[in-house]
């Protein structure tokens, strides 16, 4: 993500403590917002897709993916 996003999502939040948001600059926020939150679990994603766990006689095993239901 674009740090210009992440400065224009702190500034909408000091803007919305300071006094309230209009209905557009909400939308925008929360566009904003689902926007970084996706970046951040496709980095965390990527990070632990190339992470492996060593046991005692030094084996690496890759992490799988959790099974969901």
């Amino acid at each position: 993500m674009e740090q210009h996003k992440i400065d224009r999502i702190n500034e909408l939040a000091r803007k919305a403590k300071a006094g309230g948001l209009t209905l557009e600059e909400e939308a925008e926020r929360e566009g904003l917002r689902a926007e970084y939150r996706a970046a951040v679990r496709a980095n965390l994603t990527a990070h632990l897709d190339n992470t492996y766990v060593v046991d005692e006689q030094g084996n690496k095993t890759k992490l799988k993916k959790k099974v969901e239901y």
